[in-house]
């Protein structure tokens, strides 16, 4: 079973390793903190949990956090703090008791991970206090006993480095991978649940976090949205062609523009197809047919 995941925060790297390091163990989608955003993520997504990152420098509203705490609540679903011991103190002293878990850094991602499933695994057990559950205790990584993967993490560097292997072995399926890449967290979701049934999806949410993908992961195909911020498709595109592995990997432009001028542009960088938004699952399927089958 993979947990729905919601998260929020001004911590981007933590995020970014959520999406590129857990997306087989999660289903993931972020928001802002605005009520009604995550009241829309709450009813549409139904996570199983509400994660916030946050960095050393965190001036987030707290009344809006309470707010959504409070929204959390009515459906029963747990806030995750996640940051430094520094930011997570500043974070408690203004929003006093919103949060159910607290993580805090320099903790590996996949110490995360392990400890999110635990709190969820234990949570659905009714015979499990829910005062045992609902602490706020900072889990530090000397906390966690139990093993990741195939081997102890003794330090954060043998952490890393395992990482770095677990994502270098390729899945042993005869399924074809896809890689969307698009700023728009819902959007993923909805391309996922699209292809889900015939491909293997991995999603990234910026051009940067698809490159670092495509450093230790292949792929078979790359759905490229055409409008992002810091850096568009085009522009990611042409990265993507001076990387040796993935240099001649199909990549199928995704666009809600219709402009001549942006389409000669797209098709300048010689994609093999582009389709625009809103994305009708059937012409989706069609055109990724068309390439790897």
């Amino acid at each position: 079973m993979a947990y729905n995941v919601l998260i929020a925060g001004n911590n981007a790297s933590t995020i970014d390793d959520f999406f590129l390091r857990l997306q087989d163990d999660f289903d993931l989608l972020t928001t802002s903190i605005r009520f009604d955003d995550v009241d829309r993520h709450l009813k549409y997504f139904t996570p199983d949990i509400f994660v916030y990152c946050i960095n050393d420098n965190y001036f987030e509203d707290g009344a809006k956090l309470i707010s959504v705490k409070n929204l959390l609540d009515k459906y029963s679903i747990p806030f995750v703090l996640i940051g430094s011991k520094d930011a997570c103190s500043q974070f408690q002293r203004g929003a006093v008791n919103v949060s159910n878990l607290t993580l805090v850094k320099p903790i590996s991602i996949y110490v995360i991970r392990d400890t999110i499933i635990e709190f969820l695994t234990k949570r659905l057990e009714p015979e499990q206090p829910v005062a045992d559950l609902l602490n706020n205790n900072p889990i530090e990584e000397k906390a966690a006993s139990k093993p990741l993967a195939t081997e102890d993490m003794k330090t954060m560097a043998d952490t890393e480095a395992m990482a770095d292997t677990k994502t270098m072995v390729e899945p042993k399926n005869e399924r074809k991978h896809i890689l969307v890449v698009d700023d728009n967290s819902l959007m993923l979701k909805v391309i996922k649940e699209h292809l889900r049934n015939e491909y293997d999806v991995a999603t990234a949410i910026s051009g940067k976090v698809a490159l670092r993908f495509l450093e230790k992961k292949k792929t078979d195909l790359i759905l490229l949205d055409y409008e992002m911020p810091e850096e568009d498709g085009p522009t990611v595109l042409g990265k993507l062609r001076e990387i040796d592995s993935a240099k001649d990997v199909p990549v199928i432009f995704l666009t809600g523009i219709s402009e001549k001028d942006k389409i000669r542009k797209a098709l300048s960088m010689k994609p093999q197809g582009y389709l625009l938004k809103p994305i009708e699952r059937q012409a989706l399927l069609k055109a990724i047919h068309q390439y790897l089958d």
